[in-house]
């Protein structure tokens, strides 16, 4: 098959789908696949809730359209499935909305077409997880009837610099041949180039390690802020002077949410454990990283004490819910601990988002955020969790507004200038 003959399914409307079907359908014929059919509904009328992609560049792919219909679907020849793969209750990856998606796939599969998975697996899951479920429902051979291709996405919520086309794409097929087809198509619309992985294994390995090494480095900054805090030093203080140095990392401290670097890393050491391996270095990390919201709590009430402050029923504000500053994107957000650990405290927590959707955090989390800023101007501890934009235009002065003379200042993103809160990471 010539790429230029590809009509294309997205399997998947999220965060990473949109963008691509957007792309595609600039280049070819696309059609958008989401059993959400709200989520279709409003695409149709140009609206993305994730923010990802605004209504002049859904209009922009000419050649798009959108559905929740299996029979839509079956007239196309390559399937790209993007649909989360998270971790359940007891950090095990769950791989199932990946199987459902490649159940729906295996319903219209075809002979010589091409599914290719963007969904961050650890490696293997391709071809002994996937391949499997699309063999048995279409009733095909893999490799003589149908082939497989794996692309692991790049998206970055948020971030309007680094974007789909601008990244470069690691491509890799179950043959040479659909390995070259795979980087050829995705050649069409990253104009940041491609990079054909030897095999499919190695792309999925290639995926995991990219947010492992975020994760333990972030965790690194996260165990010195601990240290540095017993000896009353500033982190930040510190990093700063360290970074003066040509290559020293410019890591910072902080909460680790969302839906890569607070997961990916279990993907890989389940793998591990399977082969007999059990990962030290990632796991620690993972531990730190997951105490951060608990840590930041705790250091919060310390200072509501040493200010001579009650706790016991002392109002305290959040600023920020999502998992990252300037993005609605509220999965695996860590704030979600801070808030609980908070409440523990028999605190009374309100929690204040400018860009999250209030219905889909109580969804969640069981937590309701305020839909509004805040009136009050009472709280006895403001936290600015994340750093959204408009918390960086409020200013000192705007966040100290809305506590008590005296209230506690605790900065976790570093917004605000050093001494103007009580406690940063």
């Amino acid at each position: 098959m010539n790429p230029s003959d590809a009509k294309i399914a997205l399997i998947g409307l999220g965060y990473v789908g949109l963008p691509l079907a957007v792309e595609f359908g600039k280049v070819g014929p696309v059609i958008g696949f989401d059993i959400n059919e709200k989520r279709i509904q409003s695409l149709r009328a140009g609206m993305d809730s994730t923010l990802e992609v605004s209504s002049e560049e859904i209009a922009a792919a000419a050649n798009l359209t959108f559905s929740s219909r299996l029979e839509d679907i079956e007239d196309c020849n390559v399937y790209i499935v993007s649909v989360p793969t998270p971790v359940d209750e007891f950090k095990r990856p769950d791989l199932s909305l990946l199987k459902r998606a490649s159940e729906t796939v295996g319903r219209v599969l075809g002979k010589g077409d091409v599914v290719i998975f963007e969904s961050t697996v650890y490696p293997g899951a391709t071809e002994e997880d996937c391949v499997p479920v699309l063999a048995a429902v279409s009733g095909l051979e893999f490799n003589k009837d149908f082939f497989v291709g794996y692309s692991p996405e790049r998206i970055n919520p948020g971030d309007k610099q680094h974007r789909l086309t601008t990244i470069r794409k690691v491509t890799s097929g179950s043959t040479p041949e659909i390995a070259d087809f795979v980087d050829a198509l995705y050649a069409r619309i990253i104009t940041a180039g491609t990079y054909k992985a030897p095999s499919i294994r190695v792309a999925e390995a290639a995926k995991v390690i990219e947010n492992i090494q975020r994760d333990v480095n972030i965790a690194l900054m996260n165990e010195l802020s601990f240290i540095f805090d017993r000896m009353n030093i500033d982190t930040m203080d510190v990093l700063n002077a360290a970074g003066t140095k040509w290559n020293f990392l410019p890591f910072r401290p902080g909460l680790v949410g969302g839906h890569c670097i607070g997961v990916d890393p279990y993907y890989l050491t389940h793998k591990a454990q399977q082969y007999g391996y059990h990962p030290e270095v990632i796991l620690a990390g993972r531990r730190i990283n997951d105490s951060i919201g608990d840590h930041v709590a705790e250091r919060v009430v310390k200072l509501m004490l040493n200010k001579g402050g009650q706790v016991l029923n002392a109002k305290v504000l959040v600023l920020g819910f999502s998992f990252k500053e300037n993005c609605p994107d509220v999965r695996n957000t860590k704030v979600a601990d801070m808030v609980k650990s908070l409440s523990a405290f028999n605190m009374k927590v309100d929690i204040y988002d400018p860009w999250v959707d209030v219905d889909e955090a109580f969804h969640e989390y069981g937590i309701r955020c305020l839909a509004d800023r805040p009136a009050s101007q009472d709280y006895d501890a403001i936290v600015i969790a994340v750093g959204h934009e408009q918390f960086l235009a409020w200013g000192e002065a705007g966040i100290r507004s809305l506590g008590r003379d005296g209230a506690v200042i605790f900065d976790v993103k570093a917004i605000l200038p050093r001494d103007a809160s009580d406690g940063r990471l």
